[in-house]
């Protein structure tokens, strides 16, 4: 398989195979099928199976949201983390009969009030300072009511918690999350009580590179 052909399709339930792995990880999907994702070595050690879900076809985009969504409660209103949470969060509101939906950014526009913002990091992008902001026209919509926070992947639970610290002063309260891939299962230490209103697709380990190959932790 390629590397541009990854996350295009699902393959047999028979396409999963035990460790190790050489680049390449066969998660398992709720229908038993196999999304196969590539391995990624961190900056710091160790690896993690990765997901882009902009490269992903429209298959595998559709069969994630519909997965999330039975998944989730609905609320008054989604919103959306950036950048790859966007993808999912406009789906998955459309999905559940909603007309809106809220969309949280990385860019500051010049109408913004840096009260309505939280300092992020993400193991994408390590060693990059960026905020993450809240459109304040969009306070109608949110003042007061009941939240489904919506992103591609949870890892470390750093992105999630800054996004419930920019929602919380806009006295929202958040009764879920959703995420396409719950990425290893470092973001419980991180939301505490709050891993509680987490739902996912489906989870995938950390790594430790062997002389086979990587393993699981």
């Amino acid at each position: 398989m390629r590397a541009d052909e990854l996350w295009q399709r699902f393959e047999r339930a028979d396409a999963w195979r035990p460790a190790p792995y050489q680049d390449r990880y066969p998660a398992r999907m709720p229908d038993g099928r196999v999304l196969v994702l590539p391995i990624r070595e961190l900056p710091g050690g160790g690896g993690v199976a990765s997901l882009i879900s902009t490269q992903a076809s429209f298959e595998v985009e559709r069969a994630l949201v519909t997965w999330m969504a039975e998944r989730v409660e609905d609320a008054d209103v989604v919103v959306g983390m950036p950048t790859l949470g966007l993808l999912y969060a406009r789906a998955l509101a459309e999905r559940l009969g909603h007309t809106n939906w809220v969309a949280l950014g990385y860019s500051r526009k010049f109408w913004y009030d840096e009260a309505l913002s939280a300092p992020v990091s993400s193991i994408t992008s390590p060693g990059q300072a960026k905020r993450v902001y809240l459109d304040p026209r969009m306070l109608p919509r949110l003042n007061g009511r009941r939240a489904l926070l919506v992103d591609d992947v949870i890892s470390t639970g750093t992105s999630a918690a800054a996004a419930m610290d920019v929602l919380a002063k806009t006295e929202t309260q958040v009764v879920g999350m959703a995420f396409a891939m719950l990425q290893s299962d470092r973001w419980r230490e991180r939301l505490g009580a709050r891993t509680e209103l987490v739902r996912g697709v489906f989870a995938t380990p950390l790594f430790e590179r062997k002389e086979d190959g990587w393993w699981p932790i």
